[in-house]
């Protein structure tokens, strides 16, 4: 989950050490009466949404057109990849009752577009699928003028599970590369480059309109290896992909190597787009998330 987003520690740009983020990183505080008015709702009915817990710079301008993500089966993740802040141990007890209660937050957010996302569930035989389905269903039994985008793991490439999924039938379905292959055991340790490209290339042959990945810079990619990566994604027949800064979430976790330029994000967003994705969103500051609503063309 491309969702990691503060960076406490020196870090490397262009080979020097760095305590601070270049201005391009710097980001507004959010204003705006709709951002307001859902804020005002996650606080009153105690909701719960990664937008605020993964502290996303881009909160306010989402939530004020009307996108929200929300993360499912706990906060307590089976892996232990190198970027992410989510803690890593045994999980808790499925609970249940959690599409219910996602589904009334959408309700009450008056959310247009919800992302969906969660912890690896490896515990689990199902891998989580069941809640993943469950959850689809409810928001659109009691928000049916929701559209849905669902950031899913991998299932250990079980195709009996994520054919829940394709079952569910989101708008989106979007699985993360994160990184390119070179780095993928370092940065993601229990994943598989190859396996996480035949997920997304299983989704797109059972039918489904739209699939996605994300990529993360700065971890020490090179810029061939970027460019390998969308290609791999075109031959999955992925149609979006987004590309954003790596931000190292505590000293514990991998070091930022560089801060990529704008510049560099611009001309992998002309290379994708020439390579024929349907929409490429690239820049530091973007996230899996990021003008999620815009993705439905």
């Amino acid at each position: 989950m491309s969702e990691v987003l503060e960076a406490k520690s020196p870090v490397r740009e262009k080979g020097a050490i760095s305590t601070g983020k270049p201005k391009w990183l710097r980001v507004k505080l959010p204003t705006g009466q709709n951002y307001k008015k859902v804020r005002s709702l996650v606080q009153n009915y105690d909701l719960h949404t990664i937008c605020e817990s993964g502290n996303c710079p881009n909160m306010g301008e989402c939530w004020g057109e009307g996108t929200a993500t929300f993360m499912i089966l706990g906060n307590v993740c089976t892996r232990s990849c190198g970027f992410c802040a989510v803690a890593t141990g045994r999980p808790d007890t499925v609970d249940w009752d959690e599409p219910e209660r996602v589904a009334r937050s959408v309700k009450l957010m008056k959310v247009k577009h919800c992302v969906l996302t969660s912890v690896d569930r490896d515990d689990l035989r199902d891998g989580g699928s069941i809640i993943w389905k469950e959850t689809v269903q409810a928001v659109r039994r009691m928000s049916p003028g929701t559209t849905m985008e669902t950031l899913i793991p991998d299932f250990k490439g079980e195709w009996h599970n994520i054919d829940r999924i394709v079952e569910a039938a989101p708008e989106i379905v979007s699985h993360n590369m994160e990184t390119v292959r070179r780095l993928t055991r370092q940065v993601r340790i229990q994943a598989q480059y190859d396996r996480s490209l035949a997920v997304l290339r299983y989704l797109k042959d059972q039918g489904l309109p739209r699939t996605k990945s994300g990529i993360m810079l700065g971890l020490g990619e090179k810029e061939e290896e970027v460019i390998q990566s969308l290609k791999d994604l075109r031959e999955a027949k992925v149609d979006i992909v987004t590309l954003g800064q790596y931000l190292q979430p505590t000293p514990k976790h991998l070091p930022v190597q560089e801060f990529v330029r704008p510049e560099q994000f611009e001309k992998y967003k002309e290379i994708g787009l020439d390579m024929g994705f349907r929409y490429v969103e690239s820049g530091p500051l973007v996230r899996s998330s990021y003008h999620a609503e815009r993705h439905m063309f």
